[in-house]
């Protein structure tokens, strides 16, 4: 359940951290849509989300090696390429 509180003039919502949580709402920007069932609140960049839990599952089962190796592997980068 969420409550509208007085912030100036203004109301604001207060909602409750596990559904901020469950929505992954944290530290991001909120987009405000008004739909027939009342307020739709959504995140407005889902860019990046969950890229750090799948990194981090990456490193424990030891998927996360370079896909490229380190060194130059052709002739150009070798010879032709200034470093």
């Amino acid at each position: 359940m969420a409550r509208l509180v007085e912030i100036g003039n203004s109301r604001g919502i207060r909602i409750p951290k596990p559904f901020i949580e469950g929505a992954e709402l944290e530290d991001c920007e909120l987009e405000l849509k008004i739909v027939p069932e009342g307020l739709l609140v959504t995140p407005t960049s889902k860019g990046r989300r969950g890229w750090k839990a799948a990194f981090e599952d990456m490193y424990e089962h030891g998927d996360d090696t370079m896909v490229m190796a380190a060194e130059p592997s052709t002739a150009f980068d070798h010879e032709d390429w200034e470093w």
